[in-house]
């Protein structure tokens, strides 16, 4: 029924203006204002919108992923723009990077967006 339709995710935000200079100029997203106050992140590449929400919540799950080729120097050029990757030492443990590595998995770090969104990078390797 729904296998040939067009599909995106989206997520809310307490401050469409914060949440738009981190995605802009942080993580350096091409990002488009629609006409419904709506940001739409990378539009010619995925379909993300973010929307303005008074009572926001973040998620306590991740929200979006962005893969990359070499985890450890993203992680590195985003630390030095000022985010924080989660320092997490449970079930799942990172180094002190925040990069999680173990198994069969891809290497993985989580950080958030000024909303409290969690966010991924995982390690893609061609």
């Amino acid at each position: 029924m729904l296998k040939n339709c067009d599909a995106f995710s989206s997520f809310s935000t307490n401050d469409i203006n914060k949440t738009k200079e981190f995605y802009e100029n942080i993580l350096g997203m091409k990002i488009k204002d629609n006409s419904m106050g709506f940001l739409e992140l990378d539009p010619e590449h995925c379909s993300v919108l973010i929307y303005p929400k008074e009572n926001h919540e973040p998620a306590e799950f991740t929200v979006l992923n962005f893969y990359v080729p070499d985890l450890e120097k993203q992680v590195d050029l985003l630390t030095a723009k000022g985010v924080k990757f989660e320092i997490y030492d449970g079930e799942v443990r990172t180094n002190e990077k925040g990069i999680h590595r173990g198994g069969d998995t891809p290497g993985i770090a989580w950080f958030r967006d000024p909303a409290g969104n969690i966010l991924s990078l995982i390690e893609q390797n061609n």
